[in-house]
């Protein structure tokens, strides 16, 4: 599966943001499915993920203001970003994995073995 991140952006704190991440090749309709961020220095880190069956999980700081979803039709992953923080910045990266449609553990990259080139997001005070 090859996956392709829309351009992120800069915006002000406060600001929202749709990320979306097209999916291509051998695409199934089972998969996991999620967001990582990765900052300088730092470990890349899972912001959300999702199931082919609608399950979702989201980091604590992603909670109540970022929301992941897919499209099947369209084989596209999106993660809507809002009331941003500074905290959000980073590259922001999506992965998947067609082999699975249980993702307990959805948080870790060694979990999937396709990830999108990356999009930079950058938040200011």
């Amino acid at each position: 599966v090859q996956l392709v991140e829309s351009v992120g952006g800069s915006l002000h704190a406060g600001g929202s943001l749709r990320l979306s991440c097209l999916a291509s090749g051998h695409t199934e309709f089972n998969y996991c499915m999620a967001w990582f961020r990765q900052t300088p220095g730092k470990k890349r880190e899972g912001v959300a993920g999702i199931s082919s069956y609608g399950s979702t999980g989201y980091a604590d700081s992603a909670k109540g203001r970022f929301t992941i979803s897919t499209d099947k039709v369209k084989n596209t992953l999106y993660l809507e970003m809002n009331s941003l923080e500074p905290g959000d910045s980073g590259m922001y990266y999506c992965a998947a994995d067609v082999s699975r449609w249980v993702c307990p553990l959805w948080r870790y990259p060694s979990e999937y073995t396709s990830w999108g080139q990356g999009t930079q997001v950058t938040v200011s005070s």
